[in-house]
């Protein structure tokens, strides 16, 4: 039989690449997880990494267990929930960026939902102004929202890193004075961001197009109607980054954090658990 706590471990290292951002995962020492390893390899009889320092990597067994581990997983936690959880869960009301919703996360969760057939799922996607506001109001239980790098708070957080963008088939003369820019609404982290910018880079700019939302600020940009500033998951093959060396000041990375309501039900704190997880795997794009 396959200990599920030996899976679970080896799900982590696969996931996160070495064996201490595993053991931080599943609350273990690296060591511990280590031998987890060992132990799982020694009753399968075959190698599952390749272990070079503190890196790790699947073996070809390893990639064949690890979608079976998935599965096994998610079967028993799908089963302890089934037979702990009350009939109805409530509502859990989730705040979540734009780009976000845009990058898988709507499919994760679908997921959850589905898993728990008496909980309401009610998701709010926007400015992460207005989400930070709601959760301090009590109106979210739960909430992913930018905020300056280095503010304390949350359950956890991410690094996100910005870029000054352009149309890659439209590009805009972007010495040309004043510069068009292409924005959000007031309240947006990154408008403030982008002016403060230009402006202590002795640019004159003027704003060519505002969106309420992502998808218009993406094809405003697609089709060369101004520059603006995007986060990595956020960029399209539509876009080309501008660098320093095009005359654009380096921008003041912003960070991603999550959040939870301090009387955050079960339920609630397992999504936490899902979004941490889903936030900590997120490969940041290679943008040139």
């Amino acid at each position: 039989m396959l200990d599920l706590d030996l899976l679970r471990s080896f799900v982590s290292v696969v996931d996160t690449g070495g064996f201490t951002r595993a053991g931080e995962r599943v609350h273990r020492t690296q060591s511990t997880v280590s031998q987890q390893i060992r132990r799982l390899e020694e009753n399968l009889g075959y190698p599952l990494l390749h272990r070079n320092g503190k890196q790790a990597t699947p073996t070809e067994e390893g990639e064949r267990l690890v979608a079976y581990a998935r599965r096994i997983l998610a079967l028993e936690q799908e089963a302890r929930e089934a037979i702990t959880r009350p009939a109805s869960e409530g509502v859990v009301r989730v705040g979540v960026p734009e780009d976000f919703a845009a990058y898988r996360l709507t499919e994760l969760l679908s997921d959850f939902v589905r898993s728990r057939p008496g909980l309401r799922l009610d998701v709010r996607c926007g400015l992460s102004m207005q989400s930070r506001r709601a959760l301090e109001r009590g109106e979210l239980d739960l909430a992913l929202f930018k905020r300056e790098a280095g503010e304390r708070g949350g359950i956890a957080s991410w690094p996100e890193r910005l870029h000054w963008v352009t149309s890659k088939q439209h590009p805009i003369d972007y010495h040309r004075d004043p510069l068009p820019l292409v924005m959000a609404d007031q309240g947006c982290l990154y408008r403030s961001r982008m002016i403060h910018a230009i402006e202590a880079a002795g640019r004159a700019w003027h704003i060519a197009y505002t969106s309420h939302n992502l998808a218009g600020i993406q094809a405003a940009v697609s089709v060369g109607l101004g520059v603006s500033i995007l986060p990595e998951i956020a960029i399209l093959p539509e876009h080309r980054v501008l660098k320093t060396k095009d005359g654009f000041p380096t921008i003041t990375n912003t960070e991603v954090v999550l959040v939870a309501a301090a009387d955050a039900s079960p339920a609630t704190r397992r999504l936490a658990e899902i979004l941490f997880d889903f936030c900590s795997t997120i490969e940041p794009r290679k943008v040139a």
